[in-house]
């Protein structure tokens, strides 16, 4: 009789237990399902409040960056997206220019007018010319395509004068830098030499991982004139100072006929 009655309780105590961590996992899942509301109304919320900023990105993937309203947690992550301003048509022309014969542009950029900007500025407008010549580039090869003449060809020309001029500019201030710093003009140091047939030229170091006593491959390299050579290189002037005279005589005799013959020419400075 006593062995029945403490089967008895302990069954009652085993089920009061289970009974107890069952309404414990219920209060677990009320809890969660109750924060996982909250979560998607804060988010809901907020995409609510920014749906123009979305729109006004013009991205489908800009709404990603917020949270996804059919996950159970609400998770929200952030992803950064570029915003395009304009497409391929920054490599033509301005709507307003199309089908004009001409087209009104500036002069090209000076060097004084160059001297005069700091070095980001210069920068920046490289990269300004830089897109003018591809947009020009673009409308050659478009109105070589259709057979038609190019309106106002010379702004080709001055994009690319203002571009020699800005790099010019800047090899200028690299050049100072360098007297400053290292007093060398020229950025890979070099001297000038004189090769076996008398032509002197700029030749530039070079690095070797062995002394030059040593190294072979520039013993090979004669940076001298041998005696036999001096007359050759006499004739060798004379030569160009002959070609040099009879260029200029040919010159002056063509502009005397032209002068005869078209009395109201007017002859160059030249």
């Amino acid at each position: 009789m006593m062995g029945t009655v403490g089967g008895t309780t302990v069954k009652m105590a085993a089920s009061s237990s289970a009974g107890r961590v069952l309404t414990l996992c219920k209060q677990f899942h009320n809890v969660f399902r109750i924060s996982s509301a909250i979560n998607t109304q804060q988010c809901s919320a907020a995409l609510t409040k920014y749906q123009p900023h979305l729109y006004r990105e013009k991205s489908p993937l800009a709404a990603l960056s917020w949270c996804s309203l059919t996950s159970p947690v609400g998770q929200c992550r952030a992803l950064h997206t570029t915003v395009s301003r304009r497409g391929l048509e920054e490599f033509y022309d301005l709507p307003e220019n199309w089908g004009e014969p001409s087209v009104k542009s500036g002069a090209p950029w000076t060097a004084k007018q160059l001297r005069t900007k700091s070095n980001e500025d210069l920068h920046k407008l490289w990269y300004v010319l830089l897109k003018e010549k591809n947009m020009l580039l673009t409308l050659e090869q478009e109105a070589r395509r259709q057979r038609v003449q190019m309106p106002s060809p010379e702004r080709t020309r001055k994009v690319e004068r203002s571009m020699i001029r800005l790099e010019t500019i800047v090899q200028e201030r690299e050049t100072a830098l360098r007297l400053l710093q290292t007093g060398q003009e020229k950025a890979r140091p070099g001297d000038w030499r004189r090769n076996i047939f008398g032509y002197t030229y700029w030749y530039r170091f070079k690095e070797y991982a062995i002394p030059w006593y040593m190294n072979r491959r520039y013993k090979r390299k004669r940076f001298f004139t041998p005696k036999f050579v001096q007359p050759h290189i006499r004739l060798r002037i004379e030569k160009h100072l002959r070609e040099k005279a009879r260029k200029a005589g040919l010159k002056s005799e063509t502009q005397s006929k032209l002068k005869e013959k078209f009395p109201q020419m007017k002859v160059s400075a030249s």
